[in-house]
């Protein structure tokens, strides 16, 4: 029979349609006709194919836009918001509007035309962590900013494009993006009546349950949530408890690095390497209103999100704001913890 199944973070219900189920194995990612790749601008040696860098890892200290890095940061050569301007924010009748005023950069993983990021070295992820925090805290100095979210789409079906370098992305917005404010709200209700991180009880929970845990080693878990949007849906989170994902101490970071490695090795091996999504979710920047965040360093828990592209979302989710798993969250952690790497 169907469950329905509340999401304790935002309260979100999902279906999990156990009659529409498939073994997990039945969705391996079937190989697609994607479209011939493109040549490659984010290979050493081709930096006059992209705009100029913003930030470089050069050990040898080469000149800018030069090869000899290790990974570089551009902006985006088609931005959906640009850095140039003020937000002039203003109404029009009942509808308000601003500028679109942001940042929107692409950091280039490795100098290697490697397309996943499940085969760079723990060492080179944690370097890309690096570069994420050093850039998020560098764009938290322009006022006109009040979030910055950094995101990956791999494979044509997640967005990924013709060209499979390994590359994220990074948007810095006048505005708190709906989905965190969701997430900003439900943990601030459950730590108003409970005085307790609502991510920390569910990573408690999950490590006493097991029943959904993929990892856990070196600080950190993984796990499928208990309401997963998407089969195989993966959660990677800090067993310390922390708001902010730029505080991350430099020794840690090798460790995030590694769990990063493993989850996505584990997705690529057993799922026939899928296209994926995955996001950081952090806390905004706290610099206006005094008070206004006022419990954020306690009740909030920063954590990275991944989304297999195996399925579609139609139009009951489009019309209802449901979204249907069939793949009961429990067999999926199962199949991957079974994964061996």
């Amino acid at each position: 029979m169907p469950e329905l199944r509340k999401d304790p973070v935002i309260g979100r219900w999902v279906i999990i349609a156990t009659e529409r189920a498939r073994r997990p194995d039945q969705f391996l990612s079937e190989s697609r006709q994607n479209p011939p790749e493109k040549p490659c601008p984010f290979c050493e040696g081709q930096e006059a194919h992209t705009p100029k860098e913003i930030y470089a890892l050069r050990p040898n200290n080469t000149p800018p836009n030069s090869p000899g890095w290790e990974l570089r940061v551009v902006p985006s050569i088609s931005p959906f918001l640009r850095i140039e301007g003020e937000l002039e924010r203003r109404g029009k009748g009942i509808y308000d509007l601003m500028n679109g005023i942001g940042a929107h950069e692409v950091i280039i993983e490795t100098n290697k035309h490697i397309g996943n990021m499940a085969d760079l070295s723990e060492e080179q992820i944690s370097k890309v962590i690096t570069c994420y925090i050093n850039r998020i805290t560098d764009l938290e100095k322009d006022q006109r900013f009040k979030y910055v979210l950094v995101f990956k789409n791999y494979g044509w079906a997640a967005g990924g494009g013709r060209v499979r370098h390994s590359r994220s992305q990074l948007i810095a917005t006048p505005v708190n993006p709906k989905r965190v404010k969701e997430e900003l709200m439900g943990a601030r209700r459950y730590y108003d009546y409970h005085e307790r991180c609502v991510f920390c009880d569910l990573i408690k929970q999950e490590l006493s349950s097991k029943d959904r845990l993929i990892l856990d080693i070196d600080g950190f878990i993984a796990i499928v949530p208990f309401a997963p949007r998407f089969p195989f849906e993966v959660w990677i989170l800090p067993k310390r408890h922390s708001c902010d994902f730029t505080s991350l101490q430099d020794n840690i970071r090798i460790d995030l690095g590694r769990v990063i490695k493993l989850t996505l090795s584990k997705l690529k091996k057993g799922l026939n390497d899928p296209a994926y999504n995955y996001v950081i979710h952090t806390s905004p920047f706290r610099r206006q209103k005094p008070g206004y965040w006022k419990t954020i360093d306690n009740d909030y828990h920063w954590h990275i999100e991944i989304i297999p592209r195996l399925t579609r979302v139609a139009g009951f989710e489009w019309g209802t704001g449901f979204y249907i798993c069939p793949l009961p969250p429990e067999e999926a952690a199962k199949f991957l913890r079974e994964v061996e790497i």
